[in-house]
């Protein structure tokens, strides 16, 4: 019964360290987005279409 609970604790542990990667590789992406809008070019870093220009009022 140890051995199982030490076991079990262990796949909770190493697939929680995939999750933390996985989530901080999202926030990456998120920054990276949100620093493009801040530049003026769409969320994926491709520059904006010339009617996308235009102010809005």
């Amino acid at each position: 019964m140890k051995k199982f609970v030490i076991l079990a604790a262990m796949a909770v542990g190493l697939s929680s360290c995939n999750t933390m990667i996985g989530m901080g590789r999202d926030f990456r992406q998120l920054g990276q987005g949100m620093e493009h809008k801040a530049h003026g070019r769409n969320f994926d870093g491709s520059e904006p279409a010339p009617e996308e220009n235009l102010p809005t009022y």
